[in-house]
């Protein structure tokens, strides 16, 4: 027990020994939740000898769950394996594996991931002849997601909508779209929880069996819960009422996607008896960093107030730099980042660059290319997003479940079989009238009348039913290589001859990789499991803690986690707080946790950065710097704000060269220099020189670029352009020996592009 306990202090000591009964702990940014949690899980173990599978823990990410996981074996030893520890989602797929088919479903589903949601929105769209300009995939997905977090139904989401034009529209969508799942034998990610609740709320008898089974409930991060997760726990606790969770009011940031912060705040009322316990000593950052941190949040509105404070040494007062414009800021981050290196003995693993918005990143990514310092952003093109990954997917789904008419529209013709999109359209119209899947359609095509097919139909169907066969025999791996074999994927890829599609077949070895590391770490090591897992995916748990490379993300990523230097770019009226929120109490107040949650990211070094006017979706502003950044008190920040002041040039020992045309026409050249960055000479765009070594990459790129195959473009395709982000090839015409792409990008609207050198990447 002395083991157990040795190290906590006296706070973390009550929370863990609070074992019976509703406990809350308000656990500040780095005050040791994870520690409170592990070692609660092992003393309830260990010392109230309760058996591992009667205990329920569940985080927000595979990642969260993998560490407690590991940090509880390393306590109590391989007993640990056999408590239920996960997320959300991943707990409750458990659950519906067993159960689901009391709603109607097959144990085979599969979860949707978003790309299959937008493809399922857009054929609803179609069917109810609704413009899909004025109502985007994107947009009436977001609110079907909202409508299932508030746990509404289409039929509740019609009757409370009734009177709005709009919702009433997306209404319609909703109903489609949730038969359409069901004609897929699929679910997406709100289903998860909802039809959980559901079977629980309506099977007595599976009721009795998890309540009791789970006589401890532990929550991590409770206050990022919506209502349905709420509903989860709130179920799972109610016979024993033995449930702790453990949050931050003040790091509540996700109300964009449903999370509710009245559920920590109501906490008390909706478990009566509850023991609130504060966790305020913080481990992880400076002195100063944390007064900073408190002298910010202070200003919002505190059910729990609390004031962090460490035994750590004071640090580094946070610096506030001032730029120009934002590759002035980006070049200053830059020279930071290179200062401390060298003075400090940092690696690039150690800085992190947090940003409101994705769009942010591109000069500071232009900057850290040119400086040749590795960097990966968190957010961007997923690897599970690749074409060739979702394809190889597509395949192993269908071989799964045959009710999947998403992968088979996906894959029938990938490669190439010459099965029309008339002859796939004619196929989805049987199968909507007789009830039955496109696959088996297809699969018994000559009884439909559908001869023309047959040919090409059967080699295709002869493939997954042999596939299929094999599902028990073969491990992921050796059955994925029989997909990409025997389908003539690779084949295909190798016949192309581009570099593209050698690219192509390096990501597809590497989902190998992810099949044979699956297989290592599994204990069931099932298709279904693989699948699930794969879908359940986050950005954070596809980063690698052992890249060594600079991270650049926006603040709604870094949650959870810590670094030993942290830039918060962007600081301006409009920008962070965005203009959205200005003059709205409630988002003001989240927008000052995220701001929070930034700061205390940092555990010895803080920059704070602004610019005097930005260039942003096509546009420049001139922003006031933000108020945040006055409530933090001049004592406690390095740096003057002066829009009058001209910066000085001192010390030229290291130079470097970033030009930029300005809003005149003319070419910005910036000087680096390990102390200060200043604007040192103005020229015309005629003037401006470049270095033999920028004219040649500039070659070389354009050299790569053309030797992609532009002829796998196609109107209607998802792609990813590495200025512009992601968007929809909309027309595509010839041009000598070219092709002029029209695209549609989600973020910066139309350009017209030439395919040679655009450099697109294909999503789907």
């Amino acid at each position: 027990m002395q083991d157990l306990i040795e190290g906590l202090n006296d706070k973390q000591k009550e929370a863990v020994l609070t074992a019976e009964g509703p406990c809350l702990v308000i656990a500040g940014a780095g005050s040791g939740k994870t520690k409170v949690l592990t070692h609660k899980i092992a003393y309830l173990i260990s010392q109230k000898n309760v058996k591992p599978w009667n205990i329920l823990a569940i985080t927000f990410t595979n990642k969260a769950a993998n560490e407690m996981k590991q940090r509880v074996e390393n306590l109590v030893g391989d007993v640990a394996q056999e408590m239920w520890m996960g997320t959300f989602h991943s707990v409750c797929v458990r659950i519906l594996r067993r159960f689901i088919d009391r709603i109607g479903f097959d144990s085979s589903f599969l979860i949707f991931d978003t790309s299959d949601q937008k493809t399922i929105v857009k054929e609803c769209l179609k069917t109810l002849k609704i413009d899909d300009k004025m109502f985007t995939e994107r947009s009436v997905l977001s609110e079907i997601s909202n409508g299932k977090n508030e746990m509404l139904t289409p039929e509740a989401y019609q009757t409370k909508y009734a009177g709005d034009y709009r919702r009433s529209k997306i209404g319609q969508v909703y109903e489609l779209y949730q038969k359409r799942l069901r004609e897929n034998n699929a679910i997406d990610f709100d289903d998860i929880i909802n039809y959980t609740i559901e079977i629980l709320s309506n099977n007595p008898d599976v009721l009795e069996y998890y309540t009791d089974k789970f006589r401890y409930v532990l929550v991590d991060e409770y206050q990022d819960t919506n209502k349905a997760q709420f509903m989860l726990v709130s179920i799972l606790a109610s016979h024993y009422g033995n449930i702790t969770v453990v949050g931050d009011n003040d790091q509540g940031i996700y109300s964009f996607r449903g999370a509710d912060i009245s559920n920590i705040l109501n906490f008390e009322k909706d478990f009566p008896g509850t023991k609130i316990i504060k966790l305020e000593q913080n481990y992880r950052c400076t002195g100063n960093i944390l007064k900073a941190a408190n002298a910010v949040i202070k200003h919002n509105e505190n059910k729990y107030e609390k004031k962090l404070w460490t035994e750590n040494e004071e640090g580094n007062l946070p610096c506030l730099y001032q730029a120009e414009d934002e590759y002035d800021e980006a070049t200053y981050v830059v020279q930071q980042i290179n200062h401390l290196k060298t003075e400090e003995y940092l690696k690039p693993c150690d800085f992190a660059v947090l940003y409101r918005m994705n769009a942010q990143s591109r000069a500071i990514e232009d900057i850290l290319r040119r400086e040749d310092i590795p960097y990966k952003v968190v957010g961007g093109v997923k690897f599970y997003e690749r074409k060739e990954i979702k394809d190889a997917i597509a395949y192993l789904r269908l071989i799964y479940n045959p009710s999947d008419n998403i992968s088979l529209r996906r894959i029938i013709n990938e490669p190439k079989r010459g099965i029309g999109k008339t002859s796939l359209d004619h196929v989805q119209e049987i199968a909507d009238q007789t009830g039955s899947s496109m696959y088996e359609i297809i699969k018994n095509c000559e009884q439909y009348g559908l001869t023309r097919i047959k040919a090409n139909a059967d080699e295709f169907t002869n493939l997954i039913e042999e596939l299929r066969l094999k599902i028990q025999e073969l491990s992921i791996s050796e059955l994925l290589k029989e997909v990409l074999k025997k389908s003539g994927y690779t084949k295909a890829l190798d016949q192309e001859n581009t570099i593209e599609a050698e690219t192509r077949l390096q990501n597809l070895e590497e989902f190998l990789t992810v099949a044979i590391e699956f297989e290592e770490e599994s204990a069931d090591n099932s298709l279904a499991e693989f699948l699930e897992s794969i879908t359940l995916s986050s950005d954070v748990d596809e980063m690698q803690d052992e890249d060594n490379s600079v991270t650049l993300m926006t603040l709604h990523s870094a949650k959870g986690l810590e670094y030993p230097v942290v830039f918060l770019v962007g600081m301006e009226e409009g920008i962070f707080p965005g203009y959205q929120s200005i003059g709205e109490p409630q988002q003001l107040e989240e927008e000052r946790r995220l701001f929070y949650v930034g700061i205390t990211r940092a555990k010895q070094f803080l920059y704070l950065t602004c610019a005097k006017h930005r260039t942003i979706f096509g546009s420049t502003s001139y922003n006031a710097i933000s108020r945040f950044i006055k409530e933090i008190p001049d004592n406690l920040l390095d740096g003057v704000v002066d829009n009058d002041q001209e910066e000085k040039f001192n010390d030229t020992s290291y130079q470097w060269e970033y030009g930029r045309r300005g809003a005149a026409g003319k070419v910005k050249t910036y000087t680096l220099d390990t102390k200060e960055v200043k604007p040192v000479k103005e020229t015309s765009p005629l003037q401006y020189g470049r270095t033999a070594e920028s004219f040649l990459n500039s070659l070389a790129q354009k050299k790569t670029q053309g030797a992609q195959d532009i002829t796998q473009y196609k109107e209607g395709q998802r792609i990813y352009h590495k200025k512009f982000g992601e968007g929809i090839i909309q027309k595509l015409e010839p041009e000598g020996d070219d092709y002029k792409v029209d695209i549609l990008f989600d973020k910066v609207g139309h350009k017209r592009l030439m395919a040679k050198f655009a450099g697109l990447e294909i999503l789907e």
